[in-house]
């Protein structure tokens, strides 16, 4: 069995040594055949340098350069690409996600499952994070009509088929979880301790965040654009009992202002119905741009190692 250790790296110039040494002590207890692949992801700092650093001296870890910052789930696409292992597990450097809890993600695997997620028991973040995230995962469950779980994110243990059906979904906007959701296969879930981050902040902001939920929901849902439809259904029926509520007004004498009611209706009616249209229009427009999308989704500058 070969084992690979997938990891997006950003801002983690002080913690690369600290990172490759725990995952060398915690999978050199199950097997010698094995890989750390590092991206690094347009990091602003050092990263790469530390990541230099350790590949001299370590054959086992594999460096991978981007040309500039994708993102941490195009990175983590550009890991698993590159992976061999039949067996692919992904992290965080942080070692928020730690290392010595891979064993016991393999074991469970190989109860029978083909992808093992970590289920976090206890979140080490911030109130104001683990608020964002829940949120965020109630909101992108009821767009995308699945059931998310905000103590669930990359951490896990991927059979080779399961990263395949990944790699080969073609969305240019990439979120691990999701896909890893959608490409089926047996799975379960296995409680784990999560750390406190070993350096640094999040470099999540919360624009980062809104703009992360808005992309994902884009791309995994047309369910924002049904809703329109459902608006303007809904508008177009106001405006019928509206227009009902105006004829009664006017057949009891009680509307002075002549033309006041046949605007009015005029005006909910034809906007519900304009709603109505784009909606349906926009639903086959999304399709369509969910099929042309074709730019590459990272671009790899350097590889060491391999």
């Amino acid at each position: 069995m070969y084992l690979s250790v997938v990891s997006p790296v950003y801002r983690a110039e002080e913690i690369i040594e600290q990172l490759v040494s725990e995952i060398h002590q915690a999978v050199s207890q199950i097997t010698d055949a094995y890989e750390i692949v590092l991206v690094e992801d347009g990091s602003p700092d050092h990263s790469w340098e530390a990541i230099q650093r350790v590949c001299v001296h370590d054959t086992k870890v594999k460096g991978v350069k981007l040309s500039r910052n994708f993102g941490q789930h195009a990175a983590i696409t550009a890991g698993l690409q590159i992976a061999q292992g039949e067996w692919i597990v992904v992290m965080d450097c942080d070692l928020q996600d730690r290392p010595d809890e891979i064993p016991n993600l393999l074991a469970k695997a190989k109860e029978g499952y083909e992808l093992v997620f970590a289920q976090r028991e206890v979140r080490q973040d911030g109130f104001f994070k683990k608020l964002s995230s829940k949120l965020f995962y109630k909101i992108f469950s009821y767009l995308t009509d699945t059931v998310q779980d905000s103590s669930v994110a990359n951490f896990g243990i991927y059979h080779r088929k399961v990263v395949d059906a990944v790699i080969g979904l073609g969305d240019i906007i990439r979120f691990f979880p999701t896909m890893t959701q959608w490409v089926g296969f047996r799975r379960a879930y296995l409680p784990v301790k999560h750390d406190e981050r070993a350096s640094g902040k999040s470099s999540y902001s919360w624009n980062k965040l809104i703009e992360l939920a808005f992309n994902n929901i884009v791309s995994f849902s047309d369910k924002p654009l049904r809703l329109t439809v459902r608006l303007g259904l809904l508008m177009s029926l106001f405006s019928v009992l509206l227009g009902l509520a105006y004829l009664y007004l006017y057949f009891t004498n009680q509307i002075v202002q002549l033309g006041f009611a046949s605007i009015i209706i005029s005006i909910t009616f034809f906007s519900g119905l304009i709603i109505f249209i784009l909606g349906i229009i926009g639903i086959y427009l999304g399709k369509t741009f969910e099929q042309v999308k074709n730019r590459p989704v990272h671009i790899i500058d350097q590889k060491l190692n391999f």
